[in-house]
């Protein structure tokens, strides 16, 4: 049962981060388009720039679970680098169960009653030509949500290495400076 989650979570997370790859391409596309619109034509528009903005959110829950699956999110090097592979095991262990997934269960049950607050309201951008603004309020549960089911997987993960179940590659490699 454990392994299937895991490999369901793995999947889930490969395919948000593709939808994460994608949203960054679209942003990218929109901000070239919108500039050349306003340079070139005088035109601009609030609503190209907020889906910009709402497409970079989306991006960034999306792709956390990715990040957090392939080891290449943010740590406290200190307490990690240069230790053993059973050390860092357990560092990760403690970390994602006394502080990930708590703090992201948290944020999204507080975030909860603001994105349906937003949508139960049809709140829109105060500005002029502005968005909807549910979706990507709504992005915030959801992504933290995300990140706490992935971050279980990974729980899961480092555990089963711990009992000698799995082989686990736990290499990181310190962000240039």
């Amino acid at each position: 049962m454990a392994h299937a989650y895991v490999r369901l979570m793995d999947a889930l997370s490969r395919w948000l981060g593709l939808g994460a790859a994608w949203a960054l391409f679209a942003a990218c596309l929109i901000s070239a388009g919108a500039a050349t619109a306003r340079y070139a034509f005088s035109m601009g528009s609030n609503a190209w720039l907020e889906v910009q903005w709402y497409l970079f959110g989306m991006a960034v829950f999306m792709g956390a679970p990715l990040l957090l699956r392939l080891n290449e999110h943010v740590r406290v090097d200190v307490l990690y680098g240069g230790r053993q592979p059973r050390t860092k095991a357990w560092i990760d262990a403690v970390g994602l169960a006394l502080v990930l997934i708590p703090l992201c269960l948290i944020i999204a049950w507080l975030a909860w009653p603001y994105a349906l607050d937003a949508y139960q309201q049809h709140e829109m951008s105060p500005s002029a030509g502005g968005l909807v603004r549910w979706p990507i309020k709504l992005a915030i549960p959801a992504g933290f949500l995300m990140l706490a089911l992935q971050g279980l997987a990974e729980l899961i993960r480092r555990i089963n290495y711990l009992r000698g179940e799995l082989d686990l590659d736990l290499h990181y490699e310190r962000p240039q400076q």
